[in-house]
Order: C-alpha cells, then sequence, then structure tokens
C-alpha cells in the first residue's frame, strides 16, 4: 500500500515538474512562442521567477496539513491548465497576469508536496525517491522540449498540458488519511534540535551555488543557440546522469569527495566558456561539466531537505524555504547573466564570475558540513547502514537474530531499529506503547551486553565486514 503511494506520488510531482520545467520557469516552450510572438521573454520570465520564489516561501504559513497540501493542488493543477492555454492566443496583458499566478500557485504546490515527502518515505530513503523525481521530470521535460524546438512550438505546448492532466489525475489518487501509521509521525517533529540554523546556511549555499544555473540560462545557453537541434535535446541529458550515477553509487563511496568533483567540473566548465568557440563539440563539453555538476549538487542539497523534514512538524515550510533559495540563487545568476549578455565581454564575464562562485563554495562546504553534522550527528552511524545493500542487510539482520536468539517481536524492533526508526516510529508501525518497545530494546541490549543503538549499528556492521 506504501510502495503504491509512493509510486503515485513519484508520478504526480515528475508530470508536474516537467511542465514547470519545459514551460513555466523559462523553459523552452515559453521561449519559442514568446520568439515567434515577437514577446520579451525576460519581460516574462523574470516576473514569474519571482512570483515562484514567493509562493515556494508562503506556502509552509498557510498550508499545515496534508489534507490542506492535497485541496491546494486538486484547485491548483486546473487553473495551471487553464492559464497555459492562455499561451494558445495572442499576446496579451492575459500573459503576464496568467505567469504571475501560475507561478505563484506552482510554488506553492511544490512546497505543499513536502508534506507527501515525509510522509511516504523515513530520511534515509528520500534520496532515492527524491532522484527518481528530478530524473523522470526531466527526462519528460526533454520530450517536450525537443518537440517545441524541432515540430511544434504549440505541440510542445500542448504536452505540458498534457503533462498537468497526469498530474491531475494522480493527484486525485492521493490518500490523505490523518490516522495512518505512516503520517501520525509527521504532525510532530521526531527531533528536539531546531533546524533554523543549519537551515538558513544550507539556504545561503543553495543561493550561491545557483547563481551558476542563472548563468546557464541566460549567458551559455544563448551563445550556443544557433545549435537549436543540438541544445533542445542534450542540454539536461548530463544533469539525468549525474543523478542516476549518485543515486546508485555503492555504500563503499565517499560522497563528500563527489562534491568537490563537481565544484572542480563546474570550474573547468566556465574556463572552457571563455576559451572554447560556439561549435557544437564546445557546447557538449561545457554542458556536460556544467550540468553533470548541477546535477550532483541539486541532489545533494534535496536530500539534505529531506533530512530536515523530520525536525519540523510542518515540512511544507521546509521544503519551501530550501528551494525558495535555489529560485532566488537562479534569479540573481539570471539577472547577473542578462547585464553580462549585454556586455562586449560577456563569456569572459561570466566565466570570472562562475569562477567567484567555485571559491566561494569552496569555502563554504567545510563550514557547511560542520553545521549539518551538528544537527544530522545521529544519522552518521545509520547512514553507513543504510547505504549496504538490501540483500546483505537483510542477511546480516538474520544472522544478527540468530546469533542473540532474540524473539519474534524483538527480531522485528531490532530490524526496524537499524533502519534509523524512532521509538515512536516503532511503535506506531508495530501497534505498540512506547514503553513496550523501550523494554524490548532493553532486552535486545542486554543479550548482546551492549548499551546504545550506536554500539548495535557497531556490532551489526562490524560482523558484515568479517
Amino acid at each position: 500500500m506504501l510502495r503504491d503511494e509512493r509510486s503515485k506520488t513519484i508520478i504526480a510531482f515528475s508530470s508536474f515538474s516537467s511542465w514547470l520545467l519545459s514551460f513555466l520557469f523559462g523553459g523552452q516552450v515559453l521561449l519559442t512562442i514568446a520568439s515567434i510572438n515577437n514577446v520579451n521573454v525576460n519581460e516574462l520570465t523574470f516576473g514569474a521567477i519571482a512570483a515562484h520564489f514567493i509562493g515556494l516561501f508562503a506556502c509552509g504559513f498557510f498550508i499545515k496539513s496534508t489534507k490542506a497540501a492535497k485541496g491546494l493542488m486538486l484547485f491548483s493543477i486546473p487553473v495551471c491548465i487553464l492559464g497555459t492555454v492562455v499561451f494558445f492566443f495572442i499576446p496579451s496583458i492575459m500573459w503576464h497576469i496568467s505567469l504571475l499566478i501560475l507561478s505563484f500557485l506552482s510554488g506553492a504546490c511544490v512546497a505543499a508536496w513536502g508534506f507527501y515527502f515525509k510522509m511516504l518515505a523515513f530520511s534515509y530513503e528520500r534520496i532515492k525517491i527524491i532522484a527518481d523525481v528530478l530524473i523522470y521530470s526531466n527526462i519528460l521535460m526533454v520530450i517536450i522540449n525537443t518537440a517545441a524546438v524541432l515540430i511544434s512550438s504549440y505541440l510542445g505546448l500542448a504536452l505540458s498540458i498534457l503533462m498537468l492532466s497526469i498530474s491531475l489525475f494522480f493527484h486525485t489518487k492521493l490518500a490523505v488519511d490523518q490516522n495512518t501509521a505512516e503520517e501520525r509521525h509527521t504532525r510532530q517533529p521526531i527531533k528536539a534540535v531546531s533546524p533554523i540554523k543549519p537551515l538558513a546556511f544550507l539556504c545561503l549555499f543553495i543561493v550561491i551555488i545557483t547563481i551558476n544555473s542563472g548563468l546557464m540560462y541566460q549567458v551559455i545557453n544563448p551563445a550556443f543557440a544557433h545549435h537549436e537541434w543540438l541544445v533542445s535535446w542534450y542540454w539536461a541529458l548530463p544533469y539525468i546522469a549525474a543523478l542516476y550515477i549518485v543515486r546508485n553509487l555503492s555504500g563503499k563511496a565517499n560522497r563528500s569527495y563527489i562534491l568537490y568533483v563537481a565544484i572542480a567540473m563546474i570550474g573547468l566548465s566556465s574556463v572552457g566558456f571563455m576559451i572554447l568557440d560556439r561549435s557544437a563539440a564546445s557546447y557538449l563539453i561545457i554542458d556536460t561539466l556544467m550540468l553533470g555538476a548541477c546535477g550532483v549538487y541539486d541532489l545533494f542539497w534535496w536530500s539534505i531537505l529531506g533530512e530536515m523534514l523530520d525536525y519540523h512538524h510542518n515540512p511544507a515550510k521546509i521544503l519551501g524555504i530550501g528551494l525558495s533559495a535555489n529560485v532566488f540563487g537562479v534569479l540573481i545568476g539570471g539577472m547577473f547573466g542578462s547585464t553580462i549578455a549585454d556586455s562586449d565581454t560577456g563569456s569572459i564575464d561570466s566565466s570570472v564570475l562562475a569562477l567567484v562562485v567555485v571559491f566561494i563554495v569552496l569555502i563554504l562546504l567545510p563550514l557547511l558540513h560542520r553545521h549539518l553534522s551538528g544537527l544530522l550527528k545521529n544519522h552518521i552511524f545509520l547512514t553507513a547502514l543504510s547505504e549496504i545493500e538490501p540483500s546483505k542487510q537483510k542477511k546480516a539482520i538474520e544472522n544478527f537474530t540468530v546469533i542473540g536468539r532474540l524473539t519474534e517481536r524483538e527480531s522485528e524492533i531490532a530490524a526496524l531499529l537499524l533502519k534509523g526508526r524512532t521509538y515512536k516510529m516503532i511503535a506506531d508501525e508495530l501497534c505498540l506503547s512506547e514503553n513496550t518497545v523501550k523494554t524490548h530494546i532493553k532486552n535486545i541490549y542486554s543479550k548482546f551486553n551492549i548499551q546504545s543503538k550506536t554500539e548495535l549499528i557497531k556490532l551489526l556492521t562490524g560482523k558484515e565486514t568479517h
């Protein structure tokens, strides 16, 4: 049942996001339609991005439950369909009004998705769920963009509306039962530590790193606009590939090193844009480096935001504020990029700015790690465990159970404890009281002569290494 809900949620959000990326958020559909109608796209997109930022940031202040989140989506998506249909007609003031309304509502919907993101997955599972959403939405975006550029702008527009319709259908199927065991733990934060300072520092990091995305929209892509057919389908492929690779890394891989590799890729991309020509081969090199790095960092900070949902009773606030930092960074990068594009030394200026961003990020990364590890310190060993292949993890738990001569109930509790569940979450899942769970855990510790969950994890992982 829970797996079905996850699948429906992933489809609903991926299809919605594909519309957002291909049309609303400066996508190729909007760009091509504006071009054939001789409309200045910058006048449209900057206001839309600002409205999207406000929707993301404000959502958590008026959406406070899964039921309200679903209600918002069921209201907003039909409005988005109608607002998108406006662009089949000749340019008018309705274009501007529609974009502002759609941008605000879509931002609120993305933030509201935090309720489902938290409800349907425990913290250690969320990185794969969001990787799937980002991969699927970008694949759909590539299909829509290619249709818009190579076949017809209005075909791309129709496909984006189709994506909204699919999203609406699956949103009607999503459950909002406030009494399910899966959602009971989302009503209150399961951690007592405040996430405000680490979230603020993460937002600063996101704003700075995503300035490069704004530069990509306003400087790099326009510089290669004459390779229209190539840009239309290749643009997001390195991003998708990076997401897939990082999502499926083995448990032995050190992901912190990958962040530094991604920084190096941004730097090389910037240098390449400065010294290479504007051929198709140059585009492949620059785009692969830049978008591959963006994929790594997007998954990094999305997964951190996913972890932080357990520290606040309203996940829409955490997700909305975090993602608004992303939009703010794109907006700043776009403004810089628009100014740079009008100068005679555009490629040099944008590359210098990108390299400054790289330098600042290199300074911020260790500080960010310090702030986040202070908040997520209880997840250090659990992350190591969760990265063990599922088959090996299951075998380890089975061996652990047999050696310890645990009862059936103790085995269930030990397995859940090792997978990251809190006492309250275990109690909800097994329909027990928290005191009963604590008693069983004391018995488990006693049988292995240990004192804490950390020792339990060390004992398990130690047996796995032999």
